[in-house]
């Protein structure tokens, strides 16, 4: 079984995502090898809550462009690092706190 830290690398918090959250719905960014069990079994684990569904979604890394140096021709071709998204559903009543009051 892998650690629970390994399985789930950041949670997502965007406009939309902090809407989700009052569905129950949450969003994390997780390791590119995990499966559904081990995700559903990561958050149960690390938030003590009961998960009733997990949605996985992939994301291809791509081609972006970069300035290099000062001359406006000097273009280098780089890529973004590629992604997997998990849309996890908690059951009524569960919630996660990402921000405590301190």
């Amino acid at each position: 079984m892998r650690d629970p830290y390994d399985v789930i690398v950041r949670p997502v918090v965007t406009e939309k995502t902090t809407g989700q959250m009052e569905e129950s719905l949450y969003t994390f960014v997780v390791d590119d090898c995990a499966n559904k069990h081990e995700i559903a079994r990561a958050v149960a684990t690390l938030w003590d809550v009961t998960v009733t569904d997990v949605r996985t979604m992939r994301y291809p890394g791509k081609a972006k462009r970069a300035l290099l140096g000062r001359m406006v021709k000097n273009w280098e071709l780089g890529r973004v690092k590629s992604y997997k998204k998990a849309v996890v559903q908690l059951a009524p009543g569960d919630e996660i706190e990402f921000y405590e009051a301190g």
